[in-house]
């Protein structure tokens, strides 16, 4: 953990920040007001300006500065050409319209006109200097300077505790063996999809040469000063610390929500742009007061300080708890710096800034571990970062429709697979269980629940699960060709995970002996 200059008076412990970094397959699906905007907009809210404060901060000499977890389906859209095209075309319309409303006679609009003008270009020039060939460069340059742990997941972000366990051990090992063939590092530590996690869980990552992972704080009844061992294995669970994240990411009192930072949800219509800043909690759109660039920023100061006083503090009083050096982990969807939250970026370039001038030592999950911040085993239970930190969101009511789909899905993917193992590759088995995973996508479940785009999420986990039934029935029925052809057109719209080999889901005989994958990752992670 090297940073410039020394504290005057070191704080006891350690400070993690952890981001998660994801979206749903979103190409080919819809562009407005869901589907490839989506992913658009975060690229370039977040995704950019993150990377380029990460750089920045590397450029300092700075390292371990956060554990980013990219997932698989989120990294194959960074690299996707129709992707990189898209983003190319979404920037250069965002620039348009800034030099539209530059020069419309409002005086106003003029304002913000040339403000996003401003914003436009560097985003454009930042996208066709470092992104224009994929994501993948630009995490492994942070990645290979040290400046970031990197942290993997399963292929498509699927609630792991319902999914079946064949699947979930071949959607995590195929993620971490996609994770070393896009930056030539297997993770050690993985975000695991919504914090879910059952009993037994731990063995499977211990199988898979997985580390450590993240959870939710309540699963460590409120105490997550120490990483844990989880049950009898060597896998660490790092919880959450709530009070601190809360500081930032709380819908009643988070930082985004001050006033003076620009407001997410409120569009000027002519111009397609964002001229309002959030005012007050309660203050309807139309009654928003104008953005304030001075004005936000003299509310980030505060805040920076805010929330450095605030892990300093947090370090201080769970040290002296425990008897020993602490650990402080806060952790956030990437999506909230600069997607959600404006000034988000800038925010973080200030606390990663500000936290060792502050007498912070801050690193990430893995130096945390090798330095020892580790605890007591826990018997963890079965959890999540959701709603009443159980299942509900992915189990509740709500989407009951959908929890019997993904039943139906699994037993039909893996029974068609197992029928059909042949020597050869099959681009029918391929596309099928490619179809199978993005139909039990935790996002559709969660969508629905928060009542968030539901209709679209219904709609795409039966998109897939039509591609999945219509495969098996061309795999049943023969021949072979006739089911490649239809695996082509599905391939069209979802082609991601070109390495994806059906051959390698576990058989049904090795569901007891998770030991029994491990060869199946060699290849890619040089192990062998």
């Amino acid at each position: 953990m090297t940073v410039p200059g020394v504290p005057a008076d070191p704080a006891p412990g350690m400070f993690c920040l952890v981001l998660h970094s994801h979206l749903p397959w979103l190409a080919h699906h819809g562009r407005w007001p869901i589907g490839e905007e989506w992913l658009y907009q975060s690229w370039a809210g977040s995704y950019l300006p993150v990377a380029r404060v990460l750089r920045e901060l590397a450029a300092e000499g700075r390292t371990d500065l956060v554990s980013l977890g990219i997932t698989p389906v989120l990294a194959a859209q960074l690299d996707d050409p129709h992707c990189l095209a898209g983003m190319h075309h979404w920037l250069g319309n965002w620039q348009l319209r800034a030099h539209e409303a530059a020069a419309m006679p409002d005086a106003a609009r003029r304002e913000l006109g040339t403000r996003e003008h401003r914003a436009s270009r560097t985003a454009l020039a930042d996208f066709e200097t470092s992104w224009r060939h994929g994501g993948s460069p630009v995490w492994r340059e942070l990645i290979d300077a040290g400046s970031i742990e990197l942290l993997g997941g399963p292929l498509t972000h699927p609630f792991q505790p319902l999914l079946d366990p064949r699947l979930r051990r071949f959607a995590a090992a195929e993620g971490l063996a996609d994770a070393y063939a896009r930056w030539g590092h297997r993770p050690a530590g993985i975000w695991a999809p919504e914090c879910g996690f059952a009993p037994g869980m731990e063995q499977e990552y211990a199988a898979t040469g997985i580390g450590h992972f993240m959870v939710d704080g309540p699963a460590l009844r409120g105490d997550s000063s120490l990483g844990r061992p989880v049950w009898d294995s060597d896998v660490v669970a790092f919880g959450r610390d709530l009070s601190v994240s809360y500081r930032v990411w709380s819908p009643k009192s988070g930082y985004p929500g001050h006033g003076a930072y620009r407001d997410f949800h409120s569009y000027d219509h002519a111009t397609g742009l964002k001229p309002f800043r959030v005012t007050g909690r309660k203050v309807p759109a139309d009654q928003k007061a104008p953005y304030d660039p001075a004005r936000a920023d003299r509310a980030l100061q505060y805040h920076v300080a805010d929330f450095v006083g605030t892990v300093r503090n947090r370090l201080v009083a769970e040290s002296s708890r425990i008897g020993r050096p602490a650990l402080v982990v806060a952790a956030f969807d990437t999506e909230l710096f600069g997607h959600w939250w404006h000034e988000g970026p800038q925010w973080l370039a200030g606390v990663l800034r500000a936290l060792p001038e502050a007498g912070v030592t801050v690193g990430t999950l893995a130096t945390a571990r090798s330095h020892g911040y580790v605890g007591a085993p826990v018997q963890l239970p079965a959890s999540s970062w959701g709603s009443g930190k159980d299942w509900r969101v992915w189990a509740g009511e709500q989407v009951g429709d959908l929890v019997t789909l993904n039943a139906e899905i699994a037993r039909l993917t893996v029974d068609t697979v197992d029928k059909s193992r042949a020597g050869v590759r099959s681009r029918a088995s391929d596309q099928l269980l490619r179809e199978a995973l993005l139909t039990l996508s935790s996002d559709w479940a969660f969508m629905v629940t928060k009542d968030s785009a539901a209709g679209y999420a219904r709609d795409r986990a039966h998109e897939h699960a039509h591609a999945v039934r219509e495969l098996a029935a061309a795999i049943a029925a023969g021949p072979p060709g006739r089911a490649d052809r239809l695996a082509d057109r599905w391939l069209i719209a979802d082609g991601l995970f070109g390495r994806l080999d059906a051959r390698r889901l576990p058989y049904q005989d090795d569901r007891n002996n998770i030991e029994s994958d491990r060869p199946g990752l060699d290849r890619f992670t040089g192990d062998a």
